[in-house]
């Protein structure tokens, strides 16, 4: 369903995680239209929240998320979810991470040299 009304508000997905529980599942989007997708969503019945998240490039070889984990585990960063961007860019890989303390999260990256890659940039896929 809500692929079906995102489809016929001309809204594309970008990429998504979708996970479930006994009692419900939990279908996470980037979208290139965040605000009509949520009014068309809540429109369709959906429950609808919106999160902070961060898109990290790394390398994409091995050893490429382990560094950026790393640099987390050390800084007492809390991962709260996160999932691999659905296209590669050149030789990188892009994360998407949802961390408790996103401010905290972009100022310890950005300081270790890390790529955040912008709504733009993550947005143009061309």
């Amino acid at each position: 369903m809500p692929c079906d009304a995102l489809a016929k508000a001309g809204i594309n997905i970008v990429t998504l995680s979708l996970a479930d529980t006994e009692q419900f599942g939990i279908l996470r989007l980037i979208v290139e239209d965040w605000a009509k997708a949520k009014t068309v969503l809540e429109a369709a019945g959906c429950i609808v929240k919106l999160t902070e998240v961060l898109a990290i490039e790394l390398a994409d070889k091995p050893g490429g998320m382990a560094r950026i984990l790393d640099l987390v585990d050390r800084a007492g960063l809390n991962i709260e979810y996160m999932y691999a961007f659905t296209e590669k860019r050149a030789d990188k890989g892009v994360l998407v991470f949802r961390f408790a303390d996103p401010d905290a999260a972009l100022n310890v990256l950005r300081n270790e040299g890390v790529n955040i890659v912008s709504p733009v940039k993550l947005l143009n896929r061309a």
